[in-house]
């Protein structure tokens, strides 16, 4: 599956971390993980890897997970080289875990992930834009057009303009103060 990770199911797994030879790394972003994890799960975001300092006890294992298992598919050579010993990866990520019917902390009281709120606005901004277009006048299709340059540049240049406002938007600034 991944050079230098091996995988594991969510019950090779849970039964490494409850016996306390594992230690589970989530590389997940912080609103991510906040929203949804697995309980004794390590906080460590894929973005911020090269100055992370993940500590581990020599003689526990390193098994890493996002939400799907895809992150982790994508990094695992960047993850890899972090340990000194095998490191692991939760094959399905925490969708898996969660599906195999293991406890999962969730806080539904926390904002939706920064990226899905991304989704959400663009693709209303385009859907606005396109209604508006038909029914008002054709300028607001510009509106749509306006959206898909910005989804467009945030792709070639990894900055989202959109996603920086929402950051600033009163239910994330509370979050991220708590």
């Amino acid at each position: 599956m991944t050079a230098g990770l091996i995988p594991l199911s969510p019950d090779d797994t849970r039964r490494r971390l409850a016996n306390g030879s594992a230690i589970l790394v989530d590389i997940r972003e912080p609103d991510e993980f906040s929203r949804r994890h697995i309980p004794g799960a390590v906080s460590q975001p894929l973005s911020g890897w090269e100055a992370a300092r993940l500590t581990v006890e020599p003689d526990r294992e390193v098994i890493f997970t996002c939400r799907s298992g895809m992150r982790t598919a994508g990094a695992c050579d960047r993850l890899a080289a972090r340990v000194s010993g095998q490191a692991y990866v939760l094959q399905g990520g925490i969708d898996a875990w969660s599906k195999a019917g293991l406890p999962v902390a969730v806080d539904a009281k926390a904002p939706l992930e920064i990226m899905r709120q991304v989704q959400i606005a663009a693709g209303l901004l385009v859907l606005i834009g396109v209604i508006l277009g038909f029914v008002v006048a054709p300028g607001w299709f510009g509106l749509s057009a306006f959206v898909g340059a910005g989804l467009t540049f945030a792709g070639a240049t990894g900055f989202c303009g959109m996603a920086r406002l929402l950051m600033l938007a009163p239910w994330n600034r509370r979050a991220r103060a708590a």
